[in-house]
């Protein structure tokens, strides 16, 4: 079967974003990173804002007292409906029923989200991890306005998030390397890391024709 889909999972500061743009570009193929997160807060009715806060990441502990609580308390039940409390769980609910959609419709490159573990079992998928060392990932954080601790606490916090969101929903140890077909560092320059992913998309491709 010919890959349609490729997912692309990344490190915090990685370049992926901007390497599955590319990636994207040069297949003529639709790019789900942006676009996700507007597609997201339509569906939800909310602002991309909101969205973007919950994504990928465990809504704190004390936020999932609060939402026991409310979901405990009559009063909670009757007032929860108009608050349209976005969290972590509504968000990824949305995105484990529009993946599937995204998918299905195919020839699309989807950033993150998830979608190396919710489409992990599609063959015609090809799933992709790009990595940094540190330092290079502290620079191009830095590269984006960001002082050099903001940047190291950023590169830190970003990726525990995500570790903690892969655990809690997939119990999988982030990133779960068995379950990409290429891992990526993208200290070689983005654009060799596209070229390598396109190459190995195209071989991967024969492979299952």
């Amino acid at each position: 079967m010919a890959i349609q889909i490729i997912t692309l999972e990344r490190e915090f500061g990685s370049g992926g974003g901007e390497i599955a743009a590319q990636v994207a570009t040069r297949l003529g193929w639709k790019l789900w990173d942006q676009l996700l997160t507007e597609e997201i807060a339509r569906r939800m009715d909310c602002d991309c804002r909101a969205v973007e806060e919950h994504e990928e990441k465990r809504d704190p502990v004390y936020y999932r007292l609060l939402k026991a609580f409310m979901r405990g308390s009559f009063e909670g039940s009757l007032n929860a409906p108009r608050l349209k409390m976005v969290d972590t769980e509504c968000v990824r609910e949305v995105v484990q029923k529009l993946l599937p959609e995204i998918a299905d419709a195919g020839h699309c490159v989807i950033v993150g989200r998830g979608s190396a573990y919710y489409l992990g079992k599609r063959a015609d998928t090809f799933h992709v991890f790009i990595y940094a060392p540190f330092q290079q990932r502290v620079q191009r954080v830095r590269a984006t306005g960001k002082s050099e601790r903001e940047a190291v606490e950023l590169v830190e916090t970003v990726d525990r998030d995500r570790a903690d969101f892969i655990k809690r929903y997939f119990d999988v140890e982030w990133p779960g390397r068995h379950r990409f077909h290429l891992m990526v560092n993208s200290g070689v320059g983005n654009e060799m890391a596209v070229e390598i992913i396109l190459d190995a998309v195209a071989l991967c491709g024969k492979q299952n024709s």
